[in-house]
C-alpha cells in the first residue's frame, strides 16, 4: 500500500470513528433538534445560521437545503443564512466591530419562536457567542453545533450538540452530517404529511 493510499484510510477510520462516538453520545440531542425544528416550523418560525470559516459554509449549505431542497421536492422553508450578504457584514463590522456582525442581524431578523443555530468548532467565537446570547434575550430557541468541550458556546445555548473530537476537520464532517440527518427526518415528516400524488 502506497503512501498516499495508508494517509487516505487513516483519513476515513478516523472520520468514521467520530461519528460512531457521536451516534453512541449525541442521538438524543440530535432527535431533539430535528423536533425543535419541526416544532419551529409548524408555528411559522424560520431558521437562522451563523459561523465563521468552514461554519459559515455549513451554514449557508444548511439554509440552502431548507429553502430548496435536500432530497425530496417538498414545499420551501424559512431558512436564513447570516453569512452571505457582504454589505451587511462589513456595515456591522466597520461599525460595531466584528464580534456584533451575527448579532445585529439577529436582532433585525429574528423574532421569538425562532431558531438561531451557531455553528463553531471551538465553541469559542465570540461574534456566534454574542449572535446566541442576543438571540436568547428575543426569545429565540439557541442550537449550538460544537467540538469537544465546546465552551462557552454550549453553555450559553439551549440545546448543543457536541462532536467529540478536538480535530477541526473531523468536527466540521460530523456537523454537516448532523444537519443532513436533521434534514432527512424533516422531509421524511413533511413527505409523510403531503397527500399522495
Amino acid at each position: 500500500m502506497s503512501q498516499q493510499h495508508k494517509i487516505i484510510s487513516q483519513q476515513l477510520a478516523e472520520s468514521a470513528t467520530v461519528k460512531r462516538d457521536l451516534a453512541q453520545r449525541s442521538i438524543g440531542q440530535i432527535a431533539e433538534f430535528y423536533q425543535r425544528i419541526s416544532q419551529c416550523y409548524r408555528q411559522g418560525g424560520k431558521i437562522l445560521f451563523c459561523g465563521n470559516g468552514g461554519s459559515a459554509a455549513d451554514a449557508q449549505h444548511l439554509a440552502a437545503e431548507l429553502v430548496g431542497r435536500f432530497g425530496r421536492d417538498n414545499p420551501p422553508l424559512a431558512a436564513i443564512a447570516l453569512t452571505t450578504d457582504t454589505s451587511i457584514i462589513t456595515c456591522l463590522s466597520n461599525d460595531y466591530g466584528f464580534e456584533e456582525v451575527f448579532a445585529k442581524q439577529v436582532e433585525a431578523l429574528g423574532q421569538k419562536g425562532d431558531i438561531l443555530v451557531a455553528i463553531s468548532t471551538s465553541g469559542k467565537s465570540e461574534n456566534v457567542l454574542r449572535a446566541v446570547r442576543r438571540a436568547r434575550e428575543l426569545g429565540l430557541f439557541t442550537v449550538t453545533l460544537v467540538g469537544s468541550g465546546g465552551e462557552p458556546l454550549a453553555e450559553a445555548s439551549h440545546l448543543s450538540v457536541e462532536v467529540p473530537s478536538e480535530n477541526s476537520q473531523r468536527i466540521q464532517e460530523a456537523h454537516i452530517t448532523i444537519g443532513h440527518i436533521v434534514l432527512d427526518l424533516l422531509e421524511r415528516e413533511l413527505a409523510a404529511e403531503s397527500p399522495q400524488k
